[in-house]
């Protein structure tokens, strides 16, 4: 007979709160084997007894039939001593022929913590929601092991139902049987519930001119719910992760009503569709696109509109794409199906955008719902059970048939990403001021944070110093050092400081756009020198001007500025962001000298009275400042070809200008041939990739995008198309982007160039610079589950701050960016 043998196997990833004890319990009763699981927090721990050909095939099942759901980065193994006990508790002394092998109580270990997602509903819990020979038919909390809140309920870890916002309802005892029965795919389920037992809806309606309060609960509160949607009427529901605002998608006065509450004229509104079907009935679906939209994660895909769809064209105003996800929450399934006399009648399309105020984050509770977006509402459908972390829906665009990550969060947060050099420390990258996110580093994995939100709002502050604190206690940590951006007044930078004077620790300071091209970086786990070509808005810049349009030949602690788009004044300060108008007069002054005044009057950008006055700003220099934003170069081109003069939302612009030119390039190519050669012959103010000595230092390269705005003002000036011209304006652009870095890659030897920065959401000019350069033997790094967006600079400053901590290869990091 085989001699038996003990092993302890430690696994570790996504392994907790996806069923990953409930699997390994299986198969080792499969198996005969004897033995223990536990939680460890940062890893699954298994001890395992039986002979060395069955603990084999053992092993072999756990490493490659896990969960669905979980995701296995490594397993340690190693051979126990026979005498020690250690692990399998009371069952060591018992025969091998016994059915020795169990789940036993977490304990907490310090090491890698990986903690699992908020997970959209099985296939298998969305069938028993509406089978009505179910205990739990209709139930809006169904969830089992492979689906259900995880992140977004947890308090600490390891990952139990007495830590997570589920403790408050003890298990009636038909779950509590289910969830200790290794046969049921409730066990060990933490959040399992039952009509019985699980949390409660409820309707909170008004009941007076200023008292709102719950009017029905259960059944009749989603009846009701259900009725006011079918009645034009707009909604508060709480998912898993926060509030959506609802109304009828295909109801273009519900809709409208809507966007006047908001304030939001023209952004476009998320659309949940019923199910599969409805969405490709309104939208054009790819294979790639579909395993996304159907999947666990289920995030807001931005979809082709089809012509002859219900959604009404005040969803998204002007735009070909909708924002489409399907339901991800039991409760969003039955606001679409429930057994009432509003069936018949109730959408299929159901507006679905975040419960918030301008500016402020997603509403999480009851008394931010009533005192933030009750006045947006009808009702509010709210429940019982507490949100401990908010979470926004995760948004992506897809490019060249894969994902492009726009905003990430319910879904992916706060899965890590992982580099392969051996960093030692803990670091906080704060994060920037626009579409904020954190990222928390440990060695060498990197946690970015679900989405924040905008910081100009002190409630967007309050509630990053909050997520800051919980996620530092989920993975147990305590930073070193904090990485802040350049800018002196973000209030994020802000944030850093207080944190920093809190707690005793480094502050350092990274320049914007550095920290977009190490973000790329960090994702694609490359970290050599590369010509980070990274596009923008604005950030602030080594010399105190405004930068956007950076050439940053860049390693990890140290960048150079090699080259940026010409420099113009941006006049009217925060306006000047919003009214791409202003951009367009201050360039068109710039150019044209004299000239300027004719040409603007020809091009409708304002009236006179505007523009005489934009002029005297302009001359005296008086709330200007100089600036390389490729952000407003798009916007002042945008207004110059009256697409949009102005922006109502971040990118309006600059997304209808992207759109205008991919209509435009079929009429384009060759029927404007002569315009890079007008840019390039016509008087610039900025002469391209002329190493000037000044004090001794080279000076950056300069595009020389001024004399691309003058060729096409003159071609519109001359009667060309404005679609055409877009079209050309991004082409013109992607051929500088490329011949610069092709000259700084010839000066350098550096053959890698890594595109990032919120420009770069613009699947055209990505594909124009990506597919040229690859063409050119460049190797092309781009995002893909990090957002180029600033969304996604955090984890680049936690990377820096990992590298400084260790003074990687001696080098300290610059002088200008340390606090």
């Amino acid at each position: 007979m085989e001699k038996t043998e003990r092993r302890q196997i430690r696994v570790y990833g996504i392994v907790q709160g996806v069923g990953f004890r409930p699997a390994v319990d299986r198969h080792a009763h499969a198996l005969g084997i004897r033995g223990t699981v536990a939680n460890r927090g940062s890893f699954v721990e298994i001890n395992a007894e039986g002979v060395p050909s069955v603990l084999d095939e053992f092993e072999k099942r756990v490493k490659e039939q896990p969960p669905e759901r979980a995701v296995i980065l490594k397993m340690d193994v190693k051979l126990l001593e026979q005498s020690s006990a250690a692990g399998f508790g009371d069952i060591a002394g018992q025969s091998q022929e016994s059915d020795g092998f169990r789940i036993v109580e977490s304990e907490k270990t310090s090491g890698e913590i990986f903690i699992s997602p908020d997970i959209a509903i099985c296939d298998t819990c969305k069938a028993e929601l509406f089978d009505k020979n179910s205990r739990r038919y209709l139930h809006p909390f169904i969830n089992c092991t492979c689906c259900g809140p995880r992140f977004s309920l947890l308090e600490a870890l390891p990952y139990d139902r007495e830590r997570t916002s589920m403790k408050k309802f003890p298990m009636c005892p038909q779950c509590r049987r289910e969830y200790y029965d290794p046969k049921s795919r409730f066990y060990d389920a933490q959040p399992v519930c039952c009509n019985d037992c699980g949390p409660q809806v409820y309707l909170i309606e008004r009941a007076g001119e200023t008292d709102r309060r719950i009017s029905v609960r259960g059944a009749a509160a989603i009846s009701r719910a259900r009725q006011i949607l079918v009645q034009g009427g707009i909604i508060a529901v709480k998912g898993i992760g926060g509030f959506h605002l609802a109304c009828n998608a295909a109801d273009e006065a519900a809709v409208m009503r809507l966007r006047r509450l908001k304030r939001r004229p023209m952004k476009p509104f998320a659309v949940m569709a019923r199910d599969e079907a409805v969405c490709r009935r309104e939208c054009e679906v790819s294979p790639e696109q579909h395993r996304i939209l159907t999947g666990h994660q289920k995030p807001i895909l931005l979809l082709p509109k089809k012509t002859g769809g219900r959604i009404c064209s005040a969803v998204a105003p002007d735009i070909p794409t909708i924002g489409m996800m399907l339901p991800y929450a039991p409760i969003q399934l039955l606001l679409f199906t429930y057994e009432d006399v509003w069936q018949e009648r109730m959408p299929d399309v159901l507006v679905m955008t975040s419960g918030n105020a301008s500016g402020a984050p997603i509403a999480s509770n009851d008394a931010e719902a009533l005192d933030e977006i009750a006045g947006f509402c009808d009702a509010i459908l709210s429940n019982n059970r507490d949100i401990r972390i908010r979470t926004d829906d995760s948004v992506m665009d897809f490019y060249d048939k894969a994902p492009y990550m726009i905003r990430r969060s319910r879904g992916y947060a706060p899965l890590p990403f992982l580099v392969s050099r051996p960093y030692q420390g803990q670091v906080l990258g704060i994060g920037g001021e626009l579409k904020n996110t954190f990222c928390l580093g440990k060695d060498q994995i990197f946690y970015p944070s679900a989405y924040v939100g905008d910081l100009a709002d002190l409630r967007t502050v309050k509630a990053l110093e909050d997520a800051v604190k919980k996620t530092e206690t989920l993975l147990e940590m305590k930073p070193q050092v904090i990485a802040a951006d350049l800018h002196p007044k973000y209030n994020s930078t802000l944030v850093a400081e207080k944190l920093a004077e809190e707690r005793g620790i480094p502050l350092l300071r990274v320049q914007h756009h550095y920290a977009h091209v190490l973000s790329c970086m960090a994702e694609n786990d490359y970290l050599e020198p590369v010509i980070g070509v990274s596009f923008d808005g604005t950030g602030f810049g080594t010399d105190g001007t405004i930068w956007g349009g950076e050439f940053l030949l860049s390693d990890i602690g140290h960048f150079e500025r090699g080259g940026h788009i010409a420099p113009f004044w941006q006049i009217g300060g925060d306006m000047a962001a919003r009214e791409g108008w202003r951009i367009a007069v201050s360039m068109l002054q710039q150019i044209f000298g004299a000239g300027a005044d004719d040409i603007i009057r020809r091009l409708g950008l304002c009236d006179e009275m505007a523009a005489g006055a934009l002029k005297v700003l302009f001359t005296r220099k008086i709330n200007a400042v100089q600036s390389t934003s490729a952000g407003r170069l798009f916007d002042a081109v945008s207004a110059i070809l009256g697409i949009r003069r102005a922006s109502t939302y971040e990118g309006e612009a600059a997304t209808a200008l992207m759109y205008s030119a991919m209509r435009g390039r079929a009429h384009a190519a060759g029927s404007l041939a002569s315009l890079t050669e007008l840019c390039q012959s016509g008087d610039s103010l900025a002469q391209n990739r002329q190493a000037v000595e000044a004090g001794g230092q080279p000076q950056p390269d300069v595009l020389p995008t001024d004399s691309l705005v003058r060729a096409f003002v003159l071609a519109k000036l001359d009667g060309a198309g404005s679609e055409e011209l877009a079209y050309e304006f991004h082409r013109g652009l992607a051929q500088m982007i490329v011949q610069e870095t092709v000259s700084l890659s010839e000066r350098t030897g550096v053959k890698t160039a890594a595109l990032t920065g919120g420009v770069f959401q613009n699947r055209l000019l990505l594909e124009l610079v990506e597919k040229e350069l690859q063409a050119e033997k460049i190797q092309v790094l781009r995002h893909h589950l990090v957002p180029p967006n600033d969304g996604g600079i955090a984890l680049g400053q936690a990377l820096y701050a990992m590298a400084a901590l260790g003074q990687e290869n001696g080098r300290k990091p610059p002088a200008e960016q340390r606090s």
